[in-house]
């Protein structure tokens, strides 16, 4: 089980990353001017701090998977990230909605991968938190 939180780190630190693109990709600038200064903010700030509490998860989990199997506190956060991914997960399936993907091949391709990773996501950190030895650390 470690090597999987180990992978999921991987991954949450792989989903930070592509952030960065993301002011880009979706074209920000030209989108946002229209919003309010404060929405507009809201909108960067709280990306910005989305992408660096999941890098920050994902260096967790890469260098200390040993300790978030194995204690009772490593469970206890292993518990708030699968909460975390499930309820990733759960937007993922019920509040974007499917237009935005049905019937596009590269925008369902991109659903299902997502979907996928957020139930692997989920797996790893529930079950990490559920099973496996504990001691009082």
């Amino acid at each position: 089980m470690e090597t999987h939180i180990r992978i999921a780190g991987i991954i949450s630190i792989l989903l930070a990353t592509i952030h960065i693109f993301f002011p880009s990709y979706f074209q920000w600038k030209k989108h946002l001017e229209k919003w309010r200064l404060i929405d507009r903010q809201i909108m960067l700030v709280h990306t910005f701090f989305i992408a660096l509490i999941i890098f920050l998860t994902g260096l967790l989990s890469v260098t200390s998977a040993d300790v978030l199997f194995k204690t009772r506190l490593g469970h206890q956060v292993c518990c708030g990230l699968g909460i975390f991914w499930l309820l990733r997960l759960y937007f993922q399936l019920f509040v974007y909605s499917s237009t935005l993907w049905k019937g596009k091949l590269r925008e369902t391709s991109i659903h299902i991968i997502f979907l996928m990773l957020w139930v692997y996501m989920s797996v790893v950190y529930v079950l990490s938190a559920y099973l496996g030895p504990t001691t009082n650390g």
